[in-house]
């Protein structure tokens, strides 16, 4: 037996009292930072739990996620790697066997990291991974879908790495009393300033501070089991707003910004401090596996945030795929301060059909359009010819207002933003170069059949084998 392999048996071996962490992703669902202790301004103190988690550790002040929407962003973390290079990019992917997707050689979940070095493991809700998996092969326990103290359904004596998530944006707030005055809020300058957008803006605040309840569930449970002190806890959200229209499944920063706070009784995370380097959701991964002292696998691209030899990134790329049965291709960098996008399909508009047709927001905005009476701005942005790329200065535009990309004085910096994102793909093989398989159009065509109106699916229709 090799010294690697009797080094593993020991280590599989050791009780949580032999001082490796617990590791508790707190895992938030359409959430932007509308926080506290982000500086926002309507929260500013009703966030208190989710601010007291921050000055107990570290607050990651411009942290974003590699997809903007769910299962692309669940599947990167899960697997520590971009879903782009595993085909893991487009959204609700492998849900049947017709359309099924296996990890490839040598791609490791987290969980099973954990598990094999001695961890137990849970996830209590949602999983929304875009390949086939065994939920056993993952998680020491199965569910329960929602608990927020649901390590105590784990065996004793053992360290454990677990998930609990919360619903965030989708957070249903019917029984919230502390409601924010829809007239009290502005949205975005994008959108209509309206009632019907002002009481949307409104209900993401609800959410927020209807998760900061949530949040201190878990951590008064955590408290009342003696856990507190050996329990590093990582609070983040999957992706922004999911009501914006643009926030939530585009890459632009209302969709790809995050909040990211890192809490535990560690030497290396700084009580109340904040850290404004770029850093990415893919980064939790890597930095969970580093602080329970389990060796980053190479694949990985995220790194740890902790590591004596840290250096932060130059850049965050984000991508957008096929969501459900809308398909589009998009890329974008964001670099200190700047972010370059990339839109690979402009024979289609911003708003496509897709999931949120129903919404009364979505029917307004459609019904401007056919009349006439949006905003200017809200139109062009909607509905107007979609640009090849888009380029902003955050610094001056955060909300992504002006396109700089042709404008001869930004030409350097358009240029230095479209090297990085080509060689990225080169480097990575960003599968999303590709065009999705028959299999993949055929699943989806043959669940939501008369939604997909792109023209990718004229082929599988002529194909005649739906």
């Amino acid at each position: 037996m090799t010294r690697f392999l009797v080094y593993l048996l020991l280590l599989s071996t050791l009780p949580a009292s032999a001082g490796r962490p617990n590791i508790l992703w707190i895992f938030i669902e359409d959430m932007s930072p509308l926080i506290g202790c982000y500086g926002d301004s309507v929260n500013a103190d009703k966030t208190p739990n989710i601010d007291a988690l921050a000055k107990g550790g570290v607050r990651f002040s411009r942290c974003y996620v590699p997809a903007p929407v769910c299962s692309p962003c669940r599947s990167a973390m899960i697997t520590g790697t971009y879903q782009t290079t595993t085909g893991l990019h487009n959204h609700r992917s492998s849900r049947t066997k017709a359309g099924a997707i296996n990890l490839p050689a040598g791609i490791t979940t987290i969980p099973q990291l954990f598990r094999k070095h001695g961890y137990l493991t849970f996830n209590s809700g949602k999983e929304d991974y875009n390949f086939v998996f065994e939920n056993s092969d993952l998680y020491s326990i199965k569910g329960p879908r929602r608990d927020f103290g649901a390590w105590r359904n784990l065996p004793k004596g053992k360290p454990w790495f677990g998930q609990i998530q919360l619903a965030g944006g989708k957070s249903n707030t019917k029984k919230w009393n502390d409601k924010v005055n829809p007239d009290s809020v502005t949205p975005p300058p994008y959108l209509p300033n309206t009632a019907l957008f002002r009481k949307w803006h409104a209900h993401h605040y609800d959410t927020v501070r209807q998760t900061d309840d949530d949040t201190r569930k878990i951590l008064a449970n955590l408290k009342a089991d003696g856990l507190q002190e050996n329990t590093i806890i990582f609070w983040f959200t999957d992706h922004g707003n999911n009501h914006s229209l643009r926030a939530k499944q585009f890459c632009t920063e209302a969709g790809t910004h995050v909040p990211l706070i890192i809490s535990g009784a560690d030497k290396r995370i700084r009580a109340g401090s904040a850290r404004n380097e770029l850093t990415s959701t893919l980064d939790i991964s890597a930095t969970s596996l580093a602080l329970a002292g389990i060796q980053i696998p190479s694949h990985y691209d995220g790194v740890d945030l902790f590591s004596p030899s840290f250096t932060p990134r130059e850049y965050v790329i984000s991508a957008r795929d096929r969501c459900d049965y809308t398909i589009d291709y998009i890329r974008s960098v964001r670099s200190d301060r700047y972010r370059y996008i990339r839109n690979f399909l402009t024979d289609r508009p911003f708003l496509q059909p897709q999931y949120r047709d129903n919404r009364d927001y979505v029917v307004f905005l459609r019904q401007g359009h056919a009349a006439g009476t949006l905003p200017a701005l809200t139109d062009e942005i909607f509905f107007g010819p979609r640009p090849r790329e888009e380029l902003y200065d955050i610094e001056q535009d955060p909300h992504e207002i002006k396109n700089l990309a042709s404008n001869p004085a930004f030409a350097k910096v358009r240029e230095q933003h479209r090297s990085i994102l080509a060689e990225w793909q080169l480097r990575t093989d960003d599968k999303g170069q590709y065009p999705e398989s028959d299999a993949g159009l055929r699943e989806v065509l043959n669940q939501w059949k008369d939604k997909c109106v792109n023209p990718e699916y004229d082929r599988i229709r002529r194909s005649g084998s739906q």
